[in-house]
């Protein structure tokens, strides 16, 4: 009996070794599982940090391309303002040596001038009483002729020395020099009928004497080619929109063909013959010069015969104390 007993107790342990054995090997296969799983994860970090170091490389790879791509832009663009700026400089030298030529040109002409209107009126004082109709004629058209030249290089050299007269900037009142050169107009044509009509005009930052002349010039120009219209208007206003905003001098004359505006702002450029209106052909040169001068910009629209309107654009003042 003693030695079933021991037998029973020698199977019992063994049956608990047994289990013990079971649940240290499901312990190890599981543990196994989990370094497996956790190799695979490894393997897959793996894989996706070397995609990622890849990408990152492409993308190095990539931005220096880009890098390059911009500096051999930024070279280009170098060269192009280089290049511009020796234009510029040209086109400046030029500019001034054209108008050191005008100047001398018409002063030079001066003289000249002057004796063949002299001569000329001399001739007509001594020798009119033998003169026949025709010889009058003549002398008379040297005269008018003589008289044209001498206004063409008066404005010419206008023209010539806006290059180099000095901008005093101040703030200008626009609307104020308007009327003061509308008076003036009417003084000269006081049997005219014209009609201002002028809206609300604000001050501009600019050369006040040269700013006048753009009024006066652009208002000579409406007065002139609205003289066949019995009810002449001249409007004057300002648009606020982009670069501060524009003024304009609007009149209701015989206009023009918007083929030629390419034309209308070049010296001695006429788009009437000289038998229908008088005229140089140098005031909206003069007009476009100063306005060019000051920063702005200036253009036309016109119709043939329902009138033209001249914009241009100026500095505005800055009410809180400076540009």
């Amino acid at each position: 009996m003693e030695g079933s007993g021991r037998e029973d107790r020698d199977l019992d342990g063994l049956q608990e070794k047994l289990v013990e054995m079971k649940l240290t090997y499901s312990s190890a296969l599981l543990e196994l599982d989990r370094l497996t799983a956790e190799r695979e994860g490894m393997r897959e970090l793996q894989k996706a940090t070397l995609g990622l170091l890849e990408d990152v490389e492409a993308e190095r790879e990539r931005s220096h391309d880009v890098q390059l791509a911009l500096l051999n832009i930024l070279e280009d663009v170098e060269e192009e303002r280089n290049k511009v700026e020796s234009t510029k400089a040209q086109l400046e030298s030029v500019n001034q040596e054209l108008e050191a030529f005008s100047y001398s040109v018409s002063h030079d002409l001066r003289a000249p001038l002057r004796a063949i209107s002299g001569f000329s009126q001399a001739v007509l004082d001594d020798y009119l009483p033998i003169l026949d109709d025709e010889g009058k004629k003549y002398l008379k058209l040297i005269q008018e002729n003589a008289a044209h030249m001498g206004l063409l290089i008066d404005e010419l050299l206008d023209f010539s020395r806006l290059g180099r007269h000095p901008l005093r900037m101040i703030d200008v009142n626009i609307e104020e020099i308007a009327r003061i050169v509308f008076d003036e107009l009417m003084a000269q044509e006081p049997a005219r009928h014209v009609e201002l009509v002028i809206h609300p005009l604000p001050p501009a930052r600019g050369d006040a004497s040269m700013l006048r002349q753009v009024m006066f010039n652009l208002f000579s120009n409406a007065f002139k080619f609205t003289r066949t219209r019995k009810d002449a208007v001249i409007e004057v206003g300002f648009i606020p929109g982009a670069e501060g905003g524009s003024y304009f001098v609007k009149d209701n004359g015989v206009g023009f063909d918007m083929m030629y505006v390419n034309r209308i702002f070049s010296v001695f450029q006429r788009l009437h013959p000289a038998t229908e209106f008088e005229g140089t052909g140098v005031g909206l040169a003069i007009v476009k010069r100063i306005i060019d001068r000051h920063g702005g910009r200036v253009w036309a629209e016109g119709y043939v015969d329902l009138g033209a309107t001249f914009y241009f654009t100026l500095p505005e003042v800055d009410r809180d104390g400076g540009r």
